[in-house]
C-alpha cells in the first residue's frame, strides 16, 4: 500500500476585527497568543509533527550533517586566558558536554585551576541555561552572575563566594547589567519592567535583604533603556540611559558608592554620547558634530559639553563604533567601507592620527575581546574571515607587532586553501553599491546553489565570519553569501538611517538587488537561490518573499518578526515602545501606512511562494512564538503552490533556539537538510 502524504494542520479561524486609521483589519489567528491555552501548544506540536513527517526522508541526511558539522569542532577546547587583576579567567569545553565551564587561575607559574561556574552541573535540572552577567569584585573573592533557565531572557542575579564555593543568599530577580563598586561589597544592578525594559538601577550591599535595596535611578521615558557598568580603568561607575537616537550618562567614583551620582550632559534629541575614563579626564564618544561620531575629552570635575575638547574629529566615511582606554593607549574600533578597523593612539603623543591595523583579506571581521587589564600594553582582538578560523591576537601597542595566541583548530580535514572568499558590490536602484561577501569551494561551477543571508536592522553589521557548520554546504557545492544591506551599520550610521523608519523598504530592495546581482553575475540562478535570516532578518525574509517570490527557491526564516503592525500596536509587549525609533509608531497614520506596505503578515497573498521553513521558540521573549505561528497559519490558506511550508517550534528554547551546543548543531543540521532537499542535493 502506498504511503500517504503528510497532511498539514489547519489552524482554527477565530476572527478578531479592529479598525486602525479607518482600515478594517481582520486577524483570524490572534487566538494563538493565548500561551496558556492547551489548544495553542497542541497546534504547535501538530505543526512540529507535520514538519517531522515532511522531513522524514532527510533523517539520515540530518544525522550525516550533524556528524559532519561536529567533526569540524574541537569538542574539548580552551580559551586564551584573560588577566583581570591577579587572576587569569577563561572558559573551556569538554567533549560530550553541552555547556562551557568557567575557570580561573592565579597569575603565577604552576597555579592550579579553579572552576567558578560549571554550566553543565547547573543545567541538570533545567531545560535551558544562559549566563549573562559575570562580574568578579576587586578582591577576587565574590562572583556576581545571572542566569536564565527558561529562554525568556528573565535573569536572576546571585553571588558565589569563590573561596568557599558557597552560593550566598542574596538574590535579585529580573535583572540586567551588574557592576561592582571598589569596596568589594556594594553592587549596582538594573531591573526590567513589565515589557522587559531595563528601567531602574538599584544599590545592593552584600548580606542585606535585596527587598530593601536603594533605588538609585529610574528611567521613566519608555523609549530609553538603562544600563550600569564600570570603566575599564576601574575608577568610575557609569549609568547610561539610551534610546535608539539619544543617550544620557551619569557617573560616580567607584571608591565612593554612597555619594551622589552626577550627570555628564543632559539628554537632547538625536544626541548620543558614551563615556570612558582615562587619567584626569573622561573620553567621550559623541555624535554632536556628525552621525559617525567623534571623540572628545572632558575634565573629571566638570565634564559639561562646553568643556569638551576634540581628540578625533568626525569623518564622513568612518564610523567610530567604540573607544577602549588603556593606561598608555587609546584604541578606536572603527568601520569603513563595510570593514572593521582598529586605530591605536599613544597616550603620550598628540593623539592626532594613530596607527591603523591593516588586514589583507577582502572580507573579514575583527573585534576587541577580553581587554580587562587597564595596565596592558597589548590589545587583544579576535580576527576571522569566511576562510580563516577565529584567531586570538595580542597586538603590541608599543611595537605595533601582532602575536597570534591561538587560532581555533578545525579538525575533520579542513584546509583553507580549498576555499575562496571575496566581496562583490550589487548596484541598488538608487545607485548605492551593496557589499556582498561570498565564500565557496574552489572550482564551484557558475549557477551553483546559493544561500544568501542578511540582517539589515538596528545599525547592526553583518560581518563575514567563519562558520565550521557552513563547510557542510560548501563541500556540497553550495555558495554562501552575506549581504550588507541598509538598515545595518556596515557602512556607518548613514547606512542604518537609510534602512529604518520611513526608509525601511530600502532594506528589502537592497536584498533583492543583491539577489538579482548574484543571478546576473552567474553565481546562482532563480531555481537555486535560497535565502535565510533571523529575527529582524526574518522580517526581511517575509517582506522579500512577498515582494519577489519568483527570485527564491527556498527560505529559512528563523524567529521571524513578521507581524509588524499588530506587535507595534501592542505597547505591553517587550521591545515595542523602544523600537518606535526603528520601525515607527503605527498609531501615527503616516507611520502605519508605511509599515502596512511591507508588513509580511499583512501582505500575504494568494500566489505561489518558495519552499519555506519557519522556526521559532515557545519561550522567545524578543519575537513571540505567535508571530511565526500566525504567519504560517495564514499563508497556508493562501499559497497556490505545492511547495513545503513548515513550522518548527522549540518548546524549550529562546530567541537563539536551544542553549546547549550539541542541540544547536542538531537544529542547524535540520535547516541544512531542508535546504539541500529543496536543492536536490540529498
Amino acid at each position: 500500500m502506498a504511503s500517504q502524504e503528510p497532511v498539514a494542520p489547519i489552524a482554527e479561524r477565530v476572527p478578531k476585527i479592529e479598525t486602525v486609521h479607518g482600515e478594517v483589519c481582520t486577524d483570524d489567528y490572534s487566538w494563538l497568543r493565548q500561551k496558556s491555552d492547551p489548544k495553542v501548544a497542541a497546534y504547535l506540536r501538530a505543526e512540529n509533527a507535520y514538519t517531522d513527517a515532511v522531513l522524514a526522508p532527510t533523517v539520515q541526511l540530518q544525522e550525516l550533517l550533524y556528524e559532519e558539522i561536529l567533526s569540524h569542532i574541537e569538542q574539548s577546547d580552551e580559551e586564551v586566558p584573560s588577566l583581570y587583576r591577579d587572576w587569569l579567567y577563561y572558559s573551556r569545553t569538554e567533549e560530550g558536554k553541552q555547556y562551557p565551564i568557567y575557570c580561573r587561575k592565579q597569575n603565577s607559574q604552576g597555579a592550579s585551576e579553579e572552576i567558578t561556574l560549571d554550566l553543565n552541573e547547573m543545567s541538570k535540572s533545567v531545560p535551558f541555561l544562559s549566563v549573562a552577567a559575570y562580574e568578579v569584585n576587586d578582591a577576587g573573592d565574590i562572583l556576581a552572575y545571572s542566569t536564565d533557565t527558561t529562554g525568556f531572557r528573565e535573569y536572576k542575579t546571585q553571588f558565589k563566594n569563590l573561596t568557599s564555593g558557597e552560593i550566598l543568599p542574596d538574590t535579585m530577580e529580573r535583572t540586567g547589567s551588574v557592576a561592582w563598586a571598589a569596596d568589594n561589597k556594594t553592587v549596582f544592578y538594573t531591573v526590567e519592567d513589565h515589557a522587559k525594559r531595563d528601567y531602574r538601577v538599584y544599590k545592593h550591599r552584600l548580606g542585606s535583604d535585596p527587598a530593601s535595596d536603594e533605588l538609585i535611578y529610574e528611567e521613566t521615558d519608555e523609549l530609553f533603556r538603562v544600563g550600569v557598568s564600570r570603566t575599564k580603568s576601574g575608577g568610575y561607575l557609569v549609568i547610561t540611559s539610551a534610546s535608539f537616537t539619544a543617550s544620557e550618562v551619569r557617573y560616580l567614583a567607584a571608591e565612593t558608592p554612597d555619594k551622589e551620582w552626577r550627570l555628564v550632559s543632559p539628554r537632547r534629541s538625536m544626541h548620543e554620547y558614551y563615556v570612558e575614563h582615562h587619567g584626569d579626564h573622561f573620553v567621550i564618544l559623541t555624535n554632536d558634530k556628525g552621525k559617525n561620531f567623534r571623540v572628545v575629552t572632558a575634565p573629571l570635575n566638570d565634564p559639561v559639553e562646553s568643556e569638551w575638547k576634540q581628540l578625533v574629529p568626525h569623518r564622513t566615511e568612518v564610523m567610530v563604533e567604540s573607544v577602549l582606554c588603556f593606561r598608555d593607549h587609546l584604541v578606536l574600533y572603527e568601520r569603513e567601507g563595510g570593514l572593521e578597523h582598529l586605530r591605536v593612539f599613544q597616550a603620550s603623543s598628540s593623539w592626532d592620527t594613530g596607527v591603523r591595523l591593516e588586514f589583507p583579506e577582502p572580507a573579514y571581521t575583527l573585534s576587541p575581546v577580553s581587554n580587562n587589564d587597564f595596565e596592558a600594553g597589548f590589545l587583544r582582538l579576535n580576527y576571522q574571515s569566511m576562510v580563516t578560523p577565529p584567531s586570538t591576537i595580542d597586538y603590541d601597542m608599543n611595537t605595533h607587532t601582532p602575536n597570534l595566541r591561538k587560532q581555533v583548530h578545525v579538525p575533520g580535514g579542513f584546509d583553507p586553501a580549498n576555499y575562496e572568499s571575496f566581496r562583490v558590490f550589487a548596484p541598488a536602484a538608487d545607485g548605492e553599491q551593496i557589499p556582498v561577501a561570498i565564500v565557496r569551494l574552489k572550482g564551484t561551477q557558475s549557477g551553483a546553489p546559493t544561500l544568501l543571508s542578511a540582517y539589515g536592522a538596528y545599525g547592526i553589521s553583518s560581518p563575514a565570519r567563519f562558520s565550521s557548520a557552513v563547510l557542510a554546504l560548501l563541500d556540497r557545492g553550495v555558495v554562501f553569501a552575506v549581504a550588507q544591506i541598509r538598515g545595518g551599520g556596515d557602512l556607518g550610521k548613514r547606512w542604518h538611517d537609510e534602512g529604518r523608519m520611513m526608509n525601511k523598504r530600502n532594506t528589502f530592495t537592497d536584498f533583492i538587488a543583491a539577489s538579482q546581482y548574484l543571478i546576473s553575475a552567474g553565481y546562482s540562478d532563480p531555481t537555486k537561490l535560497n535565502i535565510t535570516g533571523g529575527s529582524a532578518g526574518g522580517l526581511l525574509m517575509g517582506a522579500v518573499t512577498n515582494m519577489r517570490p519568483d527570485l527564491f527557491n527556498a527560505v529559512i526564516s528563523l524567529v521571524p518578526f513578521v507581524d509588524v503592525i499588530n506587535t507595534m500596536l501592542d505597547e505591553s509587549l517587550p521591545l515595542t515602545v523602544g523600537e518606535f525609533e526603528e520601525w515607527g509608531n503605527p498609531k501615527i497614520k503616516s507611520n502605519y501606512d508605511y509599515m502596512r506596505s511591507y508588513c509580511p503578515y499583512s501582505n500575504l497573498e494568494a500566489k505561489a511562494y518558495p519552499a519555506i521553513l519557519v522556526k521559532t521558540s515557545f519561550n522567545d521573549s524578543q519575537v513571540m512564538y505567535w508571530e511565526p505561528a500566525k504567519y504560517v497559519a495564514k499563508l497556508r490558506t493562501l499559497k497556490t503552490d505545492s511547495r513545503p511550508l513548515l513550522l518548527k517550534t522549540n518548546m524549550d528554547g529562546g530567541h537563539g533556539g536551544s542553549s546547549g551546543r550539541y542541540d544547536r548543531i542538531k537544529e542547524i543540521a535540520l535547516n541544512y537538510a531542508f535546504l539541500l532537499q529543496q536543492c536536490g542535493l540529498t
